[in-house]
């Protein structure tokens, strides 16, 4: 037997979307990034103007916005393909403008409160492997299999400053690592669904792990794996 919802929590560039992508394409599952659709609402915002620190503005947005995430439509490299208001971008949700201000966006509690029926109601569908900050502990409390990935902050932002360079783009490993820094307090510390391991979570730090070494950690995981019985507490 397989896990049928799988949730994949951790700070940024700790390996999880990596390792998500690569667990749903090996059990035929569906690959769901919660942080895309944070990602998408901190574009449109700036896209449209508003000011990230007006609660209320925000808040209204991501009750409005039509934002679908299906699987890849270009085979460029991505994941999934994301929409807003039809407009497809994809891409345009990993630029460092929003990098620097999904945080404080994801933080505020009537944000997260209009985009949580919605992921709950996928991951409740099975066959899906979800990726995010808060899926083990408030998305999918249930899921069969929660892993955590963990870095240190150094190590993410060099992996994060190696991602934008391969892209082609300019950037300062400096100001990743202070962004990071203030993202990372900024999660761990909101009153909504701040980042951290569910109890029931198996955490994996990959500082000094390759890709292919985490990937067969989970593996690991994967075949030793039990459904619990009925009424039993992990």
């Amino acid at each position: 037997m397989l896990p049928s919802t799988i949730a994949v929590d951790g700070p940024a560039a700790s390996g999880k979307s990596t390792i998500g992508g690569l667990l749903a394409g090996r059990l035929g599952y569906l690959y769901f990034d919660t942080g895309a659709l944070y990602r998408a609402i901190t574009w449109l915002a700036l896209e449209r103007g508003l000011a990230i620190g007006d609660e209320e503005a925000i808040v209204a947005l991501a009750q409005a916005a039509q934002i679908t995430i299906t699987k890849p439509t270009v085979q460029d490299g991505r994941q999934y393909t994301v929409y807003a208001d039809s407009r497809d971008i994809t891409w345009e949700i990993r630029f460092p403008e929003v990098d620097a201000q999904v945080s404080p966006v994801s933080a505020y509690p009537g944000v997260r409160e209009a985009l949580k029926a919605a992921q709950r109601k996928i991951g409740e569908q099975g066959q899906v492997v979800m990726v995010g900050r808060d899926i083990g502990t408030v998305i999918l409390p249930h899921a069969d299999l929660k892993i955590y990935l963990d870095a240190s902050l150094e190590v993410r932002a060099q992996r994060r400053y190696r991602e934008i360079l391969a892209r082609g783009e300019e950037a300062s490993y400096e100001a990743i690592l202070a962004d990071m820094r203030r993202r990372d307090d900024i999660d761990s510390h909101r009153l909504a669904a701040p980042l951290k391991p569910a109890e029931d979570a198996i955490i994996i730090d990959t500082d000094h792990l390759s890709i292919e070494e985490v990937w067969g950690q989970v593996m690991e995981l994967l075949e030793k794996w039990q459904p619990l019985e009925e009424g039993a507490t992990p």
